[in-house]
Protein backbone atom coordinates (compact mmCIF):
# COMPACT_ATOMS: atom_id res chain seq x y z
CA UNK A 1 0.00 0.00 0.00
CA UNK A 2 0.77 3.64 -0.66
CA UNK A 3 0.96 4.75 2.67
CA UNK A 4 2.97 8.02 1.63
CA UNK A 5 1.39 10.76 4.41
CA UNK A 6 2.12 14.43 5.13
CA UNK A 7 5.21 14.45 7.21
CA UNK A 8 3.36 16.35 10.82
CA UNK A 9 0.94 13.76 10.17
CA UNK A 10 3.24 11.00 9.92
CA UNK A 11 5.50 12.24 13.04
CA UNK A 12 1.88 12.46 15.12
CA UNK A 13 0.98 8.92 13.88
CA UNK A 14 4.38 6.78 13.84
CA UNK A 15 3.61 4.41 16.80
CA UNK A 16 0.40 3.49 15.37
CA UNK A 17 1.96 2.66 11.98
CA UNK A 18 4.50 0.37 14.31
CA UNK A 19 1.46 -1.61 15.89
CA UNK A 20 0.72 -5.27 15.07
CA UNK A 21 -2.75 -4.36 14.11
CA UNK A 22 -1.58 -1.86 11.71
CA UNK A 23 1.07 -4.19 9.94
CA UNK A 24 -1.85 -6.73 9.48
CA UNK A 25 -4.09 -3.98 8.17
CA UNK A 26 -1.43 -3.11 5.34
CA UNK A 27 -1.16 -7.00 4.51
CA UNK A 28 -5.02 -7.29 4.14
CA UNK A 29 -5.19 -4.10 1.84
CA UNK A 30 -2.28 -5.37 -0.44
CA UNK A 31 -4.06 -8.72 -0.95
CA UNK A 32 -7.56 -6.88 -1.65
CA UNK A 33 -6.32 -4.44 -3.84
CA UNK A 34 -3.97 -7.28 -5.29
CA UNK A 35 -7.17 -9.46 -5.87
CA UNK A 36 -10.27 -6.97 -6.02
CA UNK A 37 -11.22 -3.68 -7.29
CA UNK A 38 -10.99 -1.52 -4.41
CA UNK A 39 -11.47 2.52 -3.81
CA UNK A 40 -10.22 5.19 -3.88
CA UNK A 41 -6.98 4.22 -5.94
CA UNK A 42 -4.01 3.69 -3.34
CA UNK A 43 -1.62 7.04 -3.52
CA UNK A 44 -5.37 8.40 -2.28
CA UNK A 45 -5.85 6.16 0.81
CA UNK A 46 -4.07 8.84 3.24
CA UNK A 47 -5.61 11.79 1.05
CA UNK A 48 -7.36 13.07 3.78
CA UNK A 49 -4.06 13.65 5.86
CA UNK A 50 -2.03 15.04 2.69
CA UNK A 51 -3.81 18.11 2.42
CA UNK A 52 -3.14 20.41 5.21
CA UNK A 53 -0.28 19.38 8.31
CA UNK A 54 -1.40 17.80 11.80
CA UNK A 55 -1.01 21.52 12.88
CA UNK A 56 -3.42 23.41 11.01
CA UNK A 57 -6.10 21.31 11.25
CA UNK A 58 -9.32 23.55 12.23
CA UNK A 59 -12.27 21.08 11.55
CA UNK A 60 -13.14 17.63 11.56
CA UNK A 61 -15.74 15.92 9.58
CA UNK A 62 -16.18 12.10 10.16
CA UNK A 63 -18.02 9.81 7.79
CA UNK A 64 -18.39 5.90 7.54
CA UNK A 65 -16.72 3.92 4.32
CA UNK A 66 -15.70 5.91 1.26
CA UNK A 67 -17.77 5.51 -1.79
CA UNK A 68 -18.00 2.24 -3.36
CA UNK A 69 -18.62 2.59 -6.86
CA UNK A 70 -16.65 3.60 -9.83
CA UNK A 71 -14.77 6.74 -10.31
CA UNK A 72 -16.41 8.41 -7.27
CA UNK A 73 -14.27 8.26 -3.98
CA UNK A 74 -10.91 10.38 -3.62
CA UNK A 75 -10.30 9.75 -0.12
CA UNK A 76 -12.20 12.37 1.57
CA UNK A 77 -15.35 11.53 3.26
CA UNK A 78 -18.23 12.80 1.23
CA UNK A 79 -15.99 14.08 -1.84
CA UNK A 80 -16.03 12.81 -5.43
CA UNK A 81 -13.58 13.54 -7.72
CA UNK A 82 -14.30 16.25 -10.28
CA UNK A 83 -16.95 15.74 -12.35
CA UNK A 84 -19.18 13.46 -11.36
CA UNK A 85 -22.06 13.07 -10.23
CA UNK A 86 -23.41 14.22 -6.86
CA UNK A 87 -24.27 10.98 -4.49
CA UNK A 88 -27.54 11.96 -2.65
CA UNK A 89 -25.24 12.51 1.03
CA UNK A 90 -23.52 15.40 -0.80
CA UNK A 91 -26.46 16.70 -2.21
CA UNK A 92 -27.90 17.37 0.90
CA UNK A 93 -24.60 18.56 2.48
CA UNK A 94 -24.10 21.26 -0.42
CA UNK A 95 -27.84 22.15 -0.45
CA UNK A 96 -28.14 22.75 3.96
CA UNK A 97 -24.78 25.41 2.81
CA UNK A 98 -27.03 27.32 0.14
CA UNK A 99 -29.88 27.36 3.44
CA UNK A 100 -27.24 28.32 5.67
CA UNK A 101 -25.06 30.57 4.11
CA UNK A 102 -26.82 31.74 1.38
CA UNK A 103 -24.28 30.69 -1.01
CA UNK A 104 -24.72 28.83 -5.12
CA UNK A 105 -25.10 25.04 -5.07
CA UNK A 106 -21.11 24.16 -6.59
CA UNK A 107 -21.17 22.12 -9.61
CA UNK A 108 -17.94 20.48 -8.10
CA UNK A 109 -18.08 18.03 -6.01
CA UNK A 110 -14.49 17.38 -4.91
CA UNK A 111 -14.09 18.77 -1.35
CA UNK A 112 -10.06 18.93 -1.74
CA UNK A 113 -10.71 22.99 -1.80
CA UNK A 114 -11.98 21.87 2.04
CA UNK A 115 -9.17 19.62 3.09
CA UNK A 116 -6.57 22.63 2.03
CA UNK A 117 -8.19 24.99 4.56
CA UNK A 118 -7.40 22.60 7.39
CA UNK A 119 -10.80 20.15 7.32
CA UNK A 120 -10.15 16.68 7.89
CA UNK A 121 -12.65 14.72 5.95
CA UNK A 122 -11.87 11.08 7.66
CA UNK A 123 -13.86 8.28 7.18
CA UNK A 124 -13.52 5.76 9.66
CA UNK A 125 -12.82 3.07 7.61
CA UNK A 126 -10.49 4.26 4.37
CA UNK A 127 -11.09 1.45 1.75
CA UNK A 128 -13.80 -0.63 0.07
CA UNK A 129 -14.45 -2.95 -2.14
CA UNK A 130 -15.96 -2.49 -5.41
CA UNK A 131 -20.17 -2.30 -5.07
CA UNK A 132 -19.51 -3.82 -1.44
CA UNK A 133 -20.17 -1.34 1.45
CA UNK A 134 -18.64 -2.17 4.64
CA UNK A 135 -16.30 -4.81 3.16
CA UNK A 136 -13.16 -3.61 4.66
CA UNK A 137 -14.51 -3.02 8.15
CA UNK A 138 -13.04 -4.47 11.59
CA UNK A 139 -9.72 -4.63 9.59
CA UNK A 140 -7.81 -2.44 11.82
CA UNK A 141 -9.10 0.74 10.10
CA UNK A 142 -11.27 2.02 12.47
CA UNK A 143 -8.61 1.22 15.61
CA UNK A 144 -6.44 3.81 13.39
CA UNK A 145 -8.86 6.25 12.30
CA UNK A 146 -9.74 6.35 16.59
CA UNK A 147 -6.09 6.91 17.24
CA UNK A 148 -6.14 9.91 14.73
CA UNK A 149 -9.18 11.11 16.94
CA UNK A 150 -7.38 10.61 20.04
CA UNK A 151 -4.37 12.41 18.92
CA UNK A 152 -5.96 15.91 17.85
CA UNK A 153 -8.10 15.28 20.78
CA UNK A 154 -4.77 15.17 23.05
CA UNK A 155 -2.69 17.21 20.99
CA UNK A 156 -5.09 20.05 19.80
CA UNK A 157 -7.33 22.56 21.15
CA UNK A 158 -10.17 24.45 19.91
CA UNK A 159 -10.84 21.90 16.58
CA UNK A 160 -14.26 21.96 15.92
CA UNK A 161 -15.97 18.04 15.22
CA UNK A 162 -19.16 18.30 13.17
CA UNK A 163 -20.81 14.65 13.65
CA UNK A 164 -23.00 13.80 11.25
CA UNK A 165 -25.13 10.67 12.33
CA UNK A 166 -25.09 7.55 14.82
CA UNK A 167 -22.11 6.51 14.04
CA UNK A 168 -20.38 9.66 13.91
CA UNK A 169 -21.82 10.80 17.16
CA UNK A 170 -20.14 7.34 18.80
CA UNK A 171 -16.90 8.82 18.42
CA UNK A 172 -17.82 11.71 20.79
CA UNK A 173 -15.92 9.50 23.86
CA UNK A 174 -12.95 9.91 22.07
CA UNK A 175 -12.94 13.94 22.12
CA UNK A 176 -12.35 16.30 24.57
CA UNK A 177 -15.13 18.27 25.14
CA UNK A 178 -13.18 20.63 27.66
CA UNK A 179 -10.47 21.34 25.25
CA UNK A 180 -12.80 21.13 21.43
CA UNK A 181 -16.25 22.06 19.91
CA UNK A 182 -18.40 19.30 19.20
CA UNK A 183 -21.25 19.32 17.16
CA UNK A 184 -24.15 16.63 16.15
CA UNK A 185 -26.63 16.42 14.12
CA UNK A 186 -28.42 13.59 11.46
CA UNK A 187 -26.51 12.27 8.62
CA UNK A 188 -27.32 13.89 5.42
CA UNK A 189 -28.23 10.62 3.77
CA UNK A 190 -31.49 11.05 2.38
CA UNK A 191 -32.85 8.73 4.57
CA UNK A 192 -32.27 10.63 7.86
CA UNK A 193 -32.69 14.20 5.95
CA UNK A 194 -36.27 13.72 4.79
CA UNK A 195 -37.64 12.57 8.07
CA UNK A 196 -35.55 16.40 9.38
CA UNK A 197 -33.15 14.98 11.07
CA UNK A 198 -30.49 16.76 8.84
CA UNK A 199 -31.67 20.52 7.37
CA UNK A 200 -31.36 23.35 9.37
CA UNK A 201 -28.97 22.39 11.58
CA UNK A 202 -26.36 25.22 10.16
CA UNK A 203 -23.49 23.45 11.07
CA UNK A 204 -21.37 25.49 8.65
CA UNK A 205 -22.14 29.18 9.74
CA UNK A 206 -22.16 27.88 13.24
CA UNK A 207 -18.60 26.20 12.70
CA UNK A 208 -17.19 29.35 11.32
CA UNK A 209 -18.88 31.30 14.10
CA UNK A 210 -16.42 29.44 16.19
CA UNK A 211 -13.60 29.91 14.47
CA UNK A 212 -14.27 33.90 13.97
CA UNK A 213 -14.63 33.95 17.71
CA UNK A 214 -11.03 32.27 18.30
CA UNK A 215 -9.41 35.11 15.81
CA UNK A 216 -8.84 31.81 13.22
CA UNK A 217 -10.08 32.54 9.46
CA UNK A 218 -13.64 30.74 8.90
CA UNK A 219 -13.49 28.29 6.24
CA UNK A 220 -15.10 29.07 2.79
CA UNK A 221 -17.61 26.29 2.45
Amino acid sequence: MDNRIYESWRQQLQQEFKQTYFLSLLDFIEREYAESTCYPQQNQIFASFNKAPFEATKVVIIGQDPYHGPNQANGLCFSVKEGIAHPPSLKNIFKEIENDLELPYPENGNLDRWARQGVLLLNATLTVRAHEPGSHQKQGWEQFTDAVIRKLSDERENVVFLLWGGFAKRKAKLINTKKHHVLSTGHPSPLSANRGYWFGNKHFSKTNSILSGLKRKPINW
